[in-house]
């Protein structure tokens, strides 16, 4: 096998694989259902802010489809997991684990507590966080005391772990579990790519106290911009609530609030949005899979890259379909996203590794040479739903 990749062959087995007309975006929302009617309803009655049924029922379908006891919708993502570290006690000066290898949002919000990330590897096999390797680095710098899990560098709280879904392929979750019950932290769990992802059989959101979602215009399903913090302890539900709407105290009519709280609420019109997309969710994620194993054959035995599948314990939602370039056609990058986006196929890199980020450089960091390895490799090429049953689509030879 020759090394290196031939951009000109990757260009052309994704032409094959999609459409011909027009520019592809990576990931486009679809509104084929009732988003119309619901959102004419938001209008009409003129309930489009903070309360109506459709903030109320579209938590409650959250919570049946991924099957855990509580959903509180918020504004968006970065809300969610805001709040959520907020719930598991994360208090400023603590240090949170988080890959490098992740979306800004999942930094920023520690940040937003006070708190400071700490980074650690990912694993090519998921393309998030590495619980093998975290066990045997928290090892060497951490120190479990009667107040918790402690860095014994910088003596600061290391309080929690917030393992990120990349792409929807879900982490492996038992192994970092027992990791977290050893080390005494807090599994957060940032599942905002991850919506119809599931690890052994069960939705992704189950293996932290708190988990998070985001329903961004490029997610699987969106309400233009919001967000839900996933439970299933009914208090930090309870408490996620309240945090979310101001801490406000319900009254009749006085404004009394007992803590420092949030104007995180999602507006019923955004809600109404959501509820019509999650009714069409199952055919979202099958479109996906569909693409994704059009992908998945048309590179199988490719020179230079590979498509990346989910990893065999998870079945994913495929959000975000990627190429992983192998090791020595780095170079190739560039030249690859700069083709295919000259062809109308847009594509993109991997976020900038948090640590190479400038505020976020001098934050406490194990050896990170995994995920940097996979930002020089890895590229996102179009995922759309709706490309998964395009009839102009096909990885045969025009």
């Amino acid at each position: 096998m020759k090394a290196g990749v031939d951009i000109g062959e990757v260009v052309a087995t994704l032409q094959r694989c999609l459409p011909e007309e027009g520019f592809l975006a990576l990931h486009e929302p679809a509104f084929e259902g009732n988003e119309w009617a619901y959102v004419k309803e938001c209008l009409d009655t003129g309930w489009v802010s903070s309360v109506g049924k459709y903030v109320d029922t579209f938590e409650e379908k959250l919570a049946a489809f991924t099957g855990v006891g509580r959903a509180v919708a918020v504004v968006n993502g970065t809300a969610a997991l805001h709040v959520a570290l907020l719930l598991v006690g994360v208090e400023p000066g603590d240090e949170v684990l988080i890959p490098t290898l992740t979306f800004i949002a999942t930094a920023n919000a520690i940040a937003y507590c006070g708190a400071v990330p700490h980074l650690v590897d990912s694993e090519e096999r998921t393309l998030g966080l590495d619980p093998h390797k975290l066990d045997a680095y928290l090892h060497e710098v951490a120190e479990v005391r009667e107040a918790g899990c402690f860095n014994r560098h910088t003596g600061r709280r290391i309080k929690a772990v917030v393992p990120m879904h990349t792409f929807g392929h879900p982490v492996d979750l038992d192994p970092l579990a027992a990791v977290c019950e050893r080390f005494r932290l807090a599994l957060v769990e940032d599942a905002a790519e991850a919506l119809g992802s599931y690890y052994k059989g069960c939705h992704t959101g189950h293996w932290g106290r708190v988990s998070v979602l985001s329903f961004n215009g490029n997610k699987t399903i969106t309400t233009g911009g919001g967000g839900a913090v996933l439970t299933n302890d009914e208090e930090l539900g309870r408490r996620a609530k309240h945090l979310t709407t101001t801490a406000k105290v319900p009254h009749r009519w006085e404004y009394r609030h007992d803590q420092i709280g949030y104007n995180y609420r999602l507006p019923n019109i955004n809600a109404a949005l959501g509820c019509a997309q999650l009714e069409q969710l199952p055919r979202f994620l099958e479109q996906k899979r569909q693409l994704a194993a059009r992908y998945e054959a048309a590179f199988q035995g490719f020179e230079g890259a590979r498509f990346v599948t989910e990893p065999d314990f998870a079945r994913s939602n495929y959000w975000l379909n990627a190429l992983l370039l192998d090791v020595g056609s780095e170079a190739a990058r560039d030249g690859l996203l700069s083709a295919t986006n000259d062809a109308n196929i847009m594509t993109r890199p991997v976020w900038t590794l948090m640590h190479k980020l400038p505020m976020y450089a001098a934050c406490p960091r194990m050896d990170l040479s995994v995920a940097a390895g996979l930002e020089q490799r890895l590229i996102n090429i179009p995922s759309s739903a709706f490309l998964g049953v395009s009839e102009a689509a096909t990885c045969s030879d025009r």
